[in-house]
């Protein structure tokens, strides 16, 4: 059923999410000090593509300071832009019930779009 439900993700709307992740991700590669924001970029885009049947989690490993600086510059310059997108496609998509699974996603991505570093992907 995730296979399925990836397939039409893709058609309507997943890949251009992912290859706007891409692209940026690109764009903030850069320069030195945009590389650990294109990652977490990138990895945003690698769960754009694919979101049914993924799990994000917390490492564990990732703890400390660092990880809370880098979340809180990524929050305010465009983190939070991004979760609000994602929260505005997953309520306008939670209205029917088509469309529900596909919000789930949708705030799922948000979640990550607002925290991305300490996170991973399974």
């Amino acid at each position: 059923m995730s296979f399925l439900g990836n397939i039409i993700w893709l058609l309507f709307g997943g890949f251009m999410i992912a290859i706007e992740y891409f692209i940026s991700s690109l764009v903030m590669m850069f320069t030195i000090i945009g590389i650990p924001f294109g990652l977490q970029t990138m990895k945003l885009g690698i769960l754009a593509l694919w979101p049914f049947g993924t799990k994000v989690g917390y490492n564990p490993q990732a703890s400390g300071c660092l990880n809370t600086i880098m979340n809180v510059i990524w929050l305010i310059f465009g983190g939070f832009i991004i979760a609000l997108t994602h929260v505005f496609w997953g309520i306008i998509l939670a209205i029917t019930i088509i469309g529900i699974p596909f919000a789930r996603q949708h705030f799922k991505l948000a979640g990550v779009a607002l925290t991305p570093f300490g996170r991973t992907i399974n």
